[in-house]
């Protein structure tokens, strides 16, 4: 049985194709050794959006079981990440007057503030899911990243509000619960990626984070260490799987297998004296197909893909502050040849984004599959923080969430 630990953080990716759990030890310091990694099969999500809750549940459960008997202990809450063509960002503005006598700006006056900017004319079938404070403005001085303690009269925030379908909150939130499991928080998936593939220097230079699922494609800018930006595109791995398995008349399944070992964007890496075996839809004829021939299929839904993301940087008014260039991650983002192509299209710098600063089974999820998964976590273990003593104990000390805001985000649920 296995056994209750609190610096066990938990975070949990509801992918197209797949549901991860990716169990963490938050030690001393706040380094995040993994130790124990569920998957299971998703059969209850399309483009990043729950379609069948009892099957999406089964699913999270033995995701979370997996992690459980690798980790060796119980799971009882998670950190679970929402995506979607339903999620849209927005910018807001908050103003309060500060509300002591000594005119000192307290964390109380930063969650006033923060609720003001809340108040934004929204349908009653959308809700939102962050939000994101990009800079401070105390009596009209600007580029506050942390206003507690200052002195002044009047306290602004400049926040980015990332939005999304109610119903589709709802039913993750219902779905995840349905297991019996305790959601702590629900993130943005672009959001978490960005903490386990980004760097800070790339936050702040001006990058966007280009996460590649199965179902969607999901896109961030970030600039001055905040998020400017965030969108979703429906489409995503799944479609080239579809290409293929159509152009080669095989199965899904088999068309997936190729992709994922023998996949390539771009056909002039590809030679035409080299054949892999593909079995014919029901089994009965095994075929030599060229690698060349592959990639010919792959490219142009690849190409597709990138233009869709390059028009989403252009509309989002940040296509000229970019030198951080772009960082693809997810689990297309191990294409080959996807980088190079992406460069020519984008016309950026871009580098594949791998899960990194976390300890333990690194092996395991070494792979932009993975992104999304440890982002989670990264995001579950800053809501903690934990002593030398308290990490010898394995007792969490909960910190004021609300009141260390300086450099990551607020979330708002309306349950």
């Amino acid at each position: 049985m296995p056994g209750k630990n609190a610096n066990i953080v938990v975070g949990l990716d509801l992918g197209t194709s797949s549901i991860v759990a990716v169990a963490a030890k938050v030690k001393s310091g706040g380094q995040l050794d993994i130790v124990g990694v569920g998957k299971a099969e998703s059969l209850g999500m399309r483009k990043g959006t729950i379609v069948d809750i009892e099957k999406t549940a089964s699913a999270v459960q033995k995701a979370v079981e997996e992690a459980e008997r690798m980790s060796g202990y119980e799971i009882d809450r998670v950190v679970a990440g929402i995506t979607g063509p339903h999620i849209s960002s927005m910018n807001n503005h908050g103003v309060v007057a500060v509300s002591n006598e000594r005119n000192e700006i307290t964390p109380e006056d930063v969650q006033r503030a923060l609720q003001a900017a809340k108040v934004v004319a929204l349908s009653q079938d959308k809700r939102i899911i962050h939000i994101l404070p990009r800079q401070y403005i105390v009596d009209g001085f600007d580029g506050i990243s942390d206003p507690v303690g200052m002195f002044g009269n009047r306290l602004e925030v400049e926040t980015s509000i990332i939005v999304g379908a109610k119903a589709s909150v709802q039913n993750t939130l219902k779905t995840i619960e349905k297991t019996g499991l305790k959601v702590e928080a629900l993130v943005f998936n672009a959001l978490a990626s960005s903490e386990a593939v980004l760097q800070n220097a790339e936050k702040e230079l001006g990058t966007v984070l280009v996460d590649i699922g199965a179902g969607t494609t999901e896109i961030a800018i970030f600039r001055e260490g905040s998020l400017l930006y965030a969108a979703v595109i429906p489409i995503g791995g799944d479609h080239i799987t579809s290409d293929l398995a159509v152009g080669l008349r095989t199965p899904i399944a088999m068309a997936e297998k190729v992709k994922i070992e023998e996949g390539c964007v771009l056909t002039d890496l590809m030679p035409d004296d080299k054949y892999i075996e593909i079995p014919s839809v029901g089994g009965q004829e095994i075929r030599k197909v060229s690698r060349r021939m592959l990639a010919s299929i792959i490219e142009p839904r690849v190409e597709e893909i990138l233009f869709m993301i390059k028009e989403k940087i252009k509309s989002s008014g940040y296509s000229d502050v970019l030198p951080g260039g772009v960082v693809v991650t997810g689990g297309s983002a191990s294409l080959q040849g996807l980088a190079r192509l992406a460069e020519e299209i984008l016309e950026l710098p871009v580098r594949i984004g791998m899960p990194q600063n976390v300890g333990g089974l690194v092996d395991i999820v070494n792979s932009p599959a993975y992104s999304t998964a440890i982002g989670l976590v990264c995001f579950g273990a800053k809501r903690f923080s934990f002593g030398d003593e308290a990490a010898e104990e394995d007792e969490p000390v909960l910190v004021g969430f609300f009141y260390r805001i300086k450099n990551w985000f607020v979330n708002f649920f309306t349950q």
